[in-house]
C-alpha cells in the first residue's frame, strides 16, 4: 500500500530541489516512489504541475516509432509515422500515471500565489535514514496518509531547519576574580 504525501514550500525552486534530494534517496534504495509530483501556484491562481515524465511525448514517440513500423507494412511510412505519433500523443495526453491530476489541483488551491508543493506517492521507504536526509529542508506538511506517529517525525524532521543551521555556541568561561 502506499502513501501520500503533500508538502508545501515558499518556492518552486526549493520544491524541485527537495524532490532531485528525494530521487537521490530512490536510487539509494532508502524510498520507493511511485510518483513526484511538484505543483506550482501562479500568481494569478493558477495550477501548474511538473510532472517527472511527459506522458504525451513520451506517448507521440511510441506511437510514431509504431506507425513507422506499421507504415513500412503498408508501403506508407511518412503517413504512418505522423498517424502513429498523434494517436500516441493523444494517448499520452489522457493517461494518469500515478497520484490524479485533479486531485492535485485541487490540493494545490490551498497553496498560497507565488509558492510550491511537492507531491509524493511513497510506496516503500526506510522511515529513519529518509528522515535523517530530509533533516531541516523546511516545508509545511500540508496533508499526508502516514499514521500519527509517522506523519509527526516527518513534520519534526522538516521543521528541525533552524535548529540545524544554527550551531549552538559554548558558555562563556566565567571570568578571573
Amino acid at each position: 500500500m502506499s502513501d501520500l504525501v503533500f508538502i508545501a514550500f515558499p518556492s518552486e525552486d526549493k520544491a524541485e530541489q527537495v524532490r532531485r534530494q528525494i530521487l537521490a534517496l530512490q536510487r539509494e534504495y532508502l524510498i520507493e516512489l511511485g510518483d513526484a509530483v511538484v505543483a506550482v501556484k501562479t500568481a494569478d491562481g493558477q495550477i501548474k504541475l511538473n510532472q517527472m515524465m511527459n506522458m504525451t511525448a513520451a506517448g507521440a514517440a511510441s506511437g510514431g516509432l509504431w506507425g513507422t513500423l506499421i507504415g513500412f507494412i503498408f508501403l506508407m511510412p511518412l503517413l504512418g509515422t505522423a498517424v502513429g505519433a498523434a494517436s500516441g500523443a493523444l494517448a499520452g495526453r489522457l493517461t494518469d500515471v500515478g497520484i490524479n491530476d485533479q486531485f492535485m489541483k485541487d490540493a494545490a488551491g490551498a497553496l498560497q500565489p507565488g509558492t510550491a508543493g511537492l507531491f509524493l506517492l511513497v510506496r516503500r521507504m526506510t522511515t529513519d535514514k529518509v528522515l535523517a536526509d530530509l533533516r531541516g529542508v523546511g516545508g509545511t506538511v500540508m496533508r499526508t496518509s502516514f499514521d500519527e506517529t509517522k506523519e509527526a517525525a516527518l513534520r519534526e524532521a522538516l521543521a528541525a531547519c533552524a535548529t540545524a543551521a544554527t550551531p549552538v555556541a559554548a558558555p562563556a568561561a566565567p571570568a578571573p576574580a
